[in-house]
């Protein structure tokens, strides 16, 4: 009798353990899955694809909404299929936020191959191949490949082309100045494409150089139309032309001259007279110096795509043969010359004696070829000049 009721007793008891126990395990795993579910979701080290796109292809399978389980089960994910990336990399931040590390495959530029895009990195080496071309990796033209194997360096002609292509592409990086095309002809002189304007590199030197004197100028050729030459830009020379295209009708289309003069007005510093008065007006500035007169929107429009004008100040006279940036601009429908320094007055001195000194010589070499002939005429002419008149008498 007592054997039994012990018995009731321990059923009665173990019944309850279990229910405690599972009642704490339960509360337990309601606990761990909603105190450890995650809220938020950090990406990084991605640069082709938004956060979004990271985490579906990133947090695939059970439990990625766990920050414990997540860790666990997918730390490593597997990447087979996606394009420029290396793995993704699973940590947890705290108890409700997770991380998504990318590691993406470091193109740093692409050729067209058959119907496809080849990817390369720095060293050379094929690392990925697309029906569409990614914005963010310069393309390269020119560059031939007889034939190409993912993982291996590409059989590019010409020793040098890689190592050109590479130092542009970390250019074009730093100065976020990523062209549409870039171009090696025959000769492997490179040029660049940006919108409607084609900028000529020239051979593989001072790339840097070139590169920033670019993207300076860039933007004040918005909205136009035509070549940058910097082929001539050394250690001697910083020429830069800009050679603007013409419509059908020879006039410079697409030039904003309400910009233009704008930027005019803005650089222009005179407005005093001989005096040193401010009239506004005058063509001189505060220091006695000739900069022209105030410039007008017709002076501007007349200059088209011109960018001189200024002097090597930095003072904008309309007429001075540099740019903005101190450097020759040669091109441009509008040229005005000025005798407000001594050398130009003493050009203009040597030129007048010059052209004096040349009509003199003529006159007198003309004189001194037609004497032998023209001498003994006059004495003719006079002779029966003289004798007719004789007759008369």
């Amino acid at each position: 009798m007592k054997s039994l009721k012990m018995k009731l007793i321990y059923r009665k008891h173990k019944k309850a353990i279990l229910g405690t126990l599972g009642a704490v395990l339960l509360a337990g795993l309601v606990f761990f899955f909603s105190y450890f579910h995650v809220t938020k979701v950090e990406v990084m080290g991605t640069s082709r694809y938004t956060d979004e796109q990271v985490k579906e292809m990133a947090l695939q399978g059970a439990f990625t909404d766990n920050s414990v389980l997540a860790v666990l089960l997918h730390s490593r994910v597997d990447v087979e299929g996606v394009p420029f990336v290396e793995g993704f990399h699973i940590t947890r931040l705290s108890h409700n936020s997770i991380c998504i590390s990318v590691r993406e495959k470091k193109a740093v530029g692409c050729i067209p191959y058959l119907d496809s895009y080849i990817y390369f990195d720095r060293n050379g080496i094929f690392i990925e191949s697309s029906h569409t071309r990614d914005e963010l990796v310069p393309f390269f033209d020119g560059i031939e490949v007889s034939h190409v194997i993912e993982g291996e360096k590409l059989p590019i002609k010409g020793s040098s082309v890689l190592t050109t292509a590479v130092a542009l592409s970390t250019i074009f990086q730093k100065n976020d100045a990523i062209p549409d095309h870039i171009e090696f002809d025959t000769s492997y002189q490179i040029t660049l494409t940006y919108g409607d304007i084609r900028v000529m590199l020239g051979k593989d030197e001072y790339l840097e150089d070139k590169m920033t004197r670019v993207s300076a100028i860039l933007p004040k050729l918005s909205g136009k139309k035509g070549i940058l030459h910097l082929e001539n830009v050394n250690d001697n020379s910083k020429t830069i032309t800009f050679e603007q295209d013409l419509g059908e009708d020879g006039v410079i289309e697409d030039v904003d001259t309400a910009a233009a003069y704008e930027n005019a007005v803005a650089n222009w510093h005179g407005g005093y007279d001989l005096e040193g008065d401010y009239t506004g007006e005058g063509e001189y500035d505060q220091n006695g110096n000739y900069v022209g007169s105030r410039p007008t929107e017709e002076s501007i429009a007349a200059n088209g795509s011109w960018l001189g004008g200024y002097m090597e100040d930095g003072s904008y006279t309309g007429y001075g043969q540099k740019n903005e940036y101190g450097t020759e601009h040669s091109y441009g429908s509008y040229h005005e010359f000025r005798l407000d320094t001594w050398w130009k007055k003493a050009l203009l001195i040597l030129a007048v004696v010059f052209v004096v000194v040349v009509v003199v010589s003529v006159i007198t070499g003309i004189i001194s070829f037609l004497a032998p002939v023209l001498v003994p005429l006059l004495i003719i002419m006079i002779v029966i000049r003289l004798i007719g008149g004789n007759r008369r008498y």
